[in-house]
């Protein structure tokens, strides 16, 4: 299969996964794996979630530009902004520190991302299944120290598959957040940590790109931008629909397929 069908592919896969608790960036290794694709440095896989970026403030665009231009004026503006800096600084900060290892070891073990992608979603399923009354109903007003913790749970992710949204999710819920608006600061903080992702990686691996490889990238961020655009669009009413368990048996399902495919094709 030519790479422009690969990154299109991937590209899609990307952006209908960023959102939901299912780790994108598992599905797109798992993926790129069995199909053959390698990236240099896999910084495909890295810097095609910028369209997923653009896909949250294209969907978002009227709220955060509300945001921005009552930042001046406004405490609860001045206090979301706080919340969304404070949840990013520790994955930021351990990402910063831990990404040569994750991208040379983490990214290359497949057996890891399968394994990460079934106790994850056990764990989602158990997260999912508690009763507790919800205390924190706004994504844009959440306690400081609630936002803190979150990013805490968000350090997970690190490891391919656990799920960057899975883990931000499962933090605010056991914080008594509900769904709906643990499912949209997941939305907000993936902003600046997957800009910081970006921009760490193309700093660190620029020179290995070429123009072919700036077309590939391209094709597939821009299918994620419009796959992403649609997820964020249909996922918080979901979500509030259904929970996330149908997430966390479809991680278990993929997961475990992977080791299958891994025993039998390595």
């Amino acid at each position: 299969m030519p790479d422009w069908a690969l990154a299109i592919i991937l590209g899609i896969v990307e952006g209908l996964t960023e959102f939901i608790p299912v780790s994108s960036t598992g599905h797109i290794l798992l993926l790129g794996h069995f199909l053959g694709f390698e990236s240099k440095g896999k910084v495909f896989e890295v810097m095609i979630q910028l369209g997923a970026i653009l896909a949250v403030i294209s969907v978002y665009f009227g709220r955060l530009w509300s945001v921005a231009t009552h930042l001046h004026t406004d405490p609860a503006a001045r206090r979301f902004v706080a919340s969304i800096v404070l949840a990013f600084l520790p994955a930021g900060f351990a990402g910063f520190l831990l990404h040569d290892y994750i991208k040379a070891v983490l990214f290359e073990t497949p057996v890891v991302i399968c394994v990460s992608l079934v106790l994850g979603g056990f764990a989602l399923l158990a997260v999912d299944r508690i009763k507790q009354e919800p205390v924190h109903t706004d994504a844009g007003a959440f306690p400081l120290k609630t936002a803190f913790l979150i990013g805490l749970f968000q350090c997970l992710a690190l490891i391919p598959g656990v799920s960057r949204s899975g883990a931000t999710v499962a933090g605010a819920l056991l914080l008594r957040c509900d769904k709906r608006s643990a499912a949209e600061f997941s939305f907000f903080l993936a902003m600046p940590t997957m800009a910081g992702a970006f921009t760490v990686d193309l700093a660190k691996n620029y020179k290995l790109l070429n123009a072919d490889d700036a077309g590939i990238i391209a094709l597939g961020f821009v299918c994620a931008l419009v796959a992403a655009v649609i997820t964020v669009r249909k996922v918080v009413d979901f979500v509030g629909r259904h929970g996330f368990a149908p997430f966390a048996w479809w991680r278990i399902g993929v997961g475990l397929l992977g080791l299958v495919g891994l025993a039998m094709l390595g």
